[in-house]
Order: structure tokens, then C-alpha cells, then sequence
């Protein structure tokens, strides 16, 4: 039997989404008040899912097995079954290089080549490179703020600030990296290419760090002799990170991109004698288990998503949000709203780039927002937030590997001097404006011909 879908906007659709929100940031704020550390992550993003995913069932008054008809044509969306592919990969990537010595040999190497008295300047330049290469803010935290804190306390140079350095430059790579889950979470859910998004949040974010380099070049000027702690690097073990950003930055496939790495590191490990076979299959697995986290979040949100859509919510939230905005530059003011506002209850940029996706592709839709602006919006603004609010997992870590570096500080200490996301902040928004970001896309895909969208060339 066929049900036909309510053609109404409904607030009840949002409930599932609000309890999500709820629990998240309830249980978050329950362990902040009881002084647990990384109180935000104790409650599991994907427990709360799941039971999102139970209410989303106790809408509608259809057939249980109708109902997980639209759950499994969300789950099984074409873009969210490349998305969750793309995760493993890039999981795959990142633990094979790690494991065969790649992340330690980047940091080295960056370490080596920056002068002393621009090391402050020079640690935002490692941690933004590192980042990028990675795809992974926290890996890029917990390998350099170790290094950044002994050389802040030991050089005079302010800790808070070298290691807000350290935590802008992981949030620069996080936000602009081709294996990044926030990437391939903004990318699949507006439907645009990867190279395509990269270009448009390059141009924003690129003035955002050369403002962030010039005041650390000012205020972090070294108050004594600063030790070497960089140690030995073999460049084979950089190799291939500059090989998958190259590869990606030529348009070349991203399964594509991310198989080759994982058999360049592979090969490079084994020949070095880093990696045996079996270290390099359990390095996969790891790399694959690594991202279970957004695996499932993905999994139940393009789910949940479907059947919110079909109850009507998102066009309730369009139809509000429609008395906001005016036109494409409104539009996009919405976009970076709404995944702000998600961020800030989730704590977590990439879940707040899911939750937010499928609203920001209809709203990008409907006012003919070019995806590759809607998609480096969620991007950039997610990750502005991620890298300011005191109780999320960037600043967390920072401050907990800082104190265990003998440096104390807290959260709180690092905010004020987190000047890249600042400066992101204001060039985002001001790319909206004075779109100079858009030089690089030849046309917008919903300029429209006879009826159809045009696609993205």
C-alpha cells in the first residue's frame, strides 16, 4: 500500500533533530557542571542518534515496515553511501601513515626548517600544513602541542597563545583538507566537487591565515633562546601526504587519491622496515574503526533526514527561515547561522555539517546559492565555532596535553587568543558580501535552462 506524503510544513517533523540536540547538549552541560573532563564527549553523539532515529518512527501513523522504507532510502542515498566509503578510506589513510612514522617525520620537518624567532608564526604554518595533509584537526592537536608547549615555557613565548597557534592552524587543515570528514560531509550534502570547494574556501580562508601569521609574528616574539626539540624526519615519510594533496588539488578521483596513499605509505613502511604485513592490515582496520564515529552518524542522519523531510519539517524550517531571507546573500547568512547554531549544541563540526546539510542544499536550492559557496559555508563556519567554544574536543585537548606538558591552562586561557578563527569569521562573512571568492567557478549550477539546473563544470 502506498501512503502519499503530508505536501505540509510541520514543527512535530523537527522533533527527532530537537531531541538529538537535547540529549547531546544536555548530558554535555550535566558533566561540565560535574567537572568531568571532556565533558561533552562522555554522552555519545551516536547514542543520542539513535534514539532520534526511535522518535523519528513515532511520527506519522503508517506501518512500522513503511516507515523503514523512508528511513532505508535516506540511509541508502547515493551520497550517503559515497560519504561513508570516503570516511573509511580516508580513516585507512591516516592510520597507515601515522603507523609507518608520517605524522612525526611532517612535524619534524616543520619544526627544522621554521627560525626560532618566527616559531609561534611557524607552528600555526606546521599544524595548518599537518592538518591539511591529514584531514584531521585532533591528530594534528595531540601530535604539536606537546612541542608547542615546552617551547612556549621554555622561550618565554605566551603559552595560550603558541598553543592557540598550534589549535588555528589544526582548524585552517580540518577545514580545508580533501580527506577531512567536515569536507566530505559539506561536499556530499551540497553535491559539488571537492576541487571546486576547495578553490571557493581557499580564497576565504587563505587572507584569514595571512592576518593570523602577521599577529603572530608580533605578539609572539620569543623572550629567550628556544631549544631544539625537533627531531630526525626522512622525507619518504612526508611523501605521502604531499602526493594525496597534489592528486586532489589535480581533480584526480578521490577513491582514487586515497587508495594510492594507503599503498604509498604502506609500501614506503614495509620498505623501511616500520610496518610488517600484518601491522599494515591491522593499520587499516584501525584506520576503518577510526571513523565509526561518523560512519554511523552519517548512516542514521541521511535516515532520519528522509524522514523528517517526508513529515514535512524541513519545509516548515525552510518556510520560517523564508521571512529572514531576502535574496542569495541572506541565504547564505542563514547557512552559516544554522550550522553555528548546531555546532554550538553538538560540539562537533562534522555532526553539525550533517545535521545542518540537507537544510542548507534546500535553502542553496531555492535561492540559487552556488553549493560551492553553501559548502564551504558549513565548512568555515562549523569549524569557526568548533575552534572557539571552550568545551569542544580541539580545545580540550590542547588544554589537557598542555598540563601534562607541564603548562597549565585552561580552555577559557586559549580562546581569547584564537585569532584565526577571529579572522575567518570576518572574511567569511565578508565573502558573502563582496563575493571575490567566486572568481574560480565559471557559473553557477542553478542558473537554470529550460527548466533543468545546470551542472557543475
Amino acid at each position: 500500500m502506498k501512503y502519499k506524503s503530508p505536501n505540509i510544513g510541520s514543527f512535530k517533523a523537527l522533533l527527532p533533530f530537537l531531541i538529538f540536540i537535547a540529549i547531546y547538549l544536555g548530558a554535555g552541560i550535566y558533566f561540565q557542571m560535574q567537572g568531568v573532563d571532556m565533558a561533552f564527549y562522555q554522552f555519545p553523539s551516536v547514542t543520542a542518534m539513535f534514539i532520534a532515529v526511535l522518535s523519528a518512527f513515532c511520527l506519522g501513523s503508517e506501518p512500522i515496515m513503511f516507515k523503514f522504507g523512508i528511513f532505508s532510502k535516506g540511509a541508502a542515498n547515493d551520497n550517503i553511501m559515497t560519504m561513508l566509503m570516503i570516511y573509511i578510506l580516508a580513516g585507512a589513510f591516516s592510520a597507515v601513515a601515522a603507523a609507518m612514522g608520517g605524522r612525526d617525520a611532517t612535524v619534524n620537518l616543520g619544526i627544522s626548517m621554521v627560525p626560532a624567532q618566527y616559531l609561534t608564526a611557524g607552528i600555526f604554518l606546521i599544524s595548518a600544513f599537518m592538518g591539511t595533509a591529514t584531514g584531521t584537526s585532533m591528530g594534528t592537536v595531540a601530535a604539536i602541542i606537546p612541542i608547542a608547549a615546552g617551547i612556549g615555557e621554555k622561550s618565554g613565548i605566551s603559552a595560550p597563545l603558541i598553543i592557540a597557534a598550534c589549535v588555528g592552524g589544526a582548524m585552517f587543515g580540518d577545514n580545508l583538507s580533501m580527506i577531512s570528514d567536515t569536507t566530505i560531509a559539506a561536499t556530499k550534502t551540497q553535491g559539488c566537487a571537492l576541487k571546486d570547494k576547495f578553490k571557493v574556501n581557499f580564497l576565504i580562508a587563505l587572507p584569514a591565515a595571512i592576518a593570523t601569521i602577521a599577529v603572530l609574528l608580533i605578539l609572539g616574539t620569543p623572550g629567550a633562546a628556544i631549544p631544539d626539540t625537533s627531531g630526525g624526519f626522512d622525507f619518504m615519510k612526508v611523501l605521502p601526504y604531499i602526493v594525496v594533496l597534489l592528486l586532489a588539488l589535480m581533480g584526480t578521483n578521490v577513491f582514487l587519491v586515497l587508495v594510492i596513499g594507503i599503498f604509498l605509505a604502506g609500501g614506503i613502511g614495509l620498505s623501511a622496515g616500520d610496518l610488517t604485513i600484518i601491522s599494515l592490515a591491522q593499520a587499516v582496520w584501525n584506520g576503518f574503526t577510526s571513523m565509526n564515529e561518523a560512519f554511523f552518524l552519517a548512516l542514521f542522519c541521511g535516515g532520519i533526514s528522509e524522514m523528517i523531510s517526508y513529515y514535512g519539517g524541513i519545509t516548515w524550517l525552510i518556510n520560517k527561515l523564508h521571512g529572514m531571507i531576502r535574496g542569495p546573500k541572506t541565504a547564505q547568512l542563514g547557512i552559516a547561522s544554522l550550522v553555528s547554531l548546531v555546532d554550538c549544541a553538538t560540539a562537533n563540526n562534522t555532526v553539525a555539517i550533517i545535521v545542518s546539510g540537507d537544510v542548507a542544499k534546500q535553502i542553496s536550492e531555492k535561492y540559487k546559492v552556488d553549493p560551492r559557496r553553501s559548502a564551504s559555508l558549513l565548512d568555515i563556519f562549523s569549524c569557526i565555532f568548533q575552534g572557539i567554544i571552550p568545551y569542544g574536543a580541539q580545545l580540550l585537548t590542547a588544554a589537557a596535553l598542555a598540563t601534562q606538558s607541564g603548562v597549565k591552562i585552561t580552555t577559557l586561557d586559549i580562546v581569547p587568543h584564537m585569532w584565526y578563527c577571529l579572522f575567518l569569521a570576518i572574511f567569511g562573512i565578508l565573502s558573502i558580501f563582496i563575493p571575490y571568492a567566486d572568481g574560480l567557478c565559471r557559473r553557477n549550477p542553478w542558473d537554470w535552462e529550460k527548466g533543468k539546473p545546470v551542472e557543475n563544470k
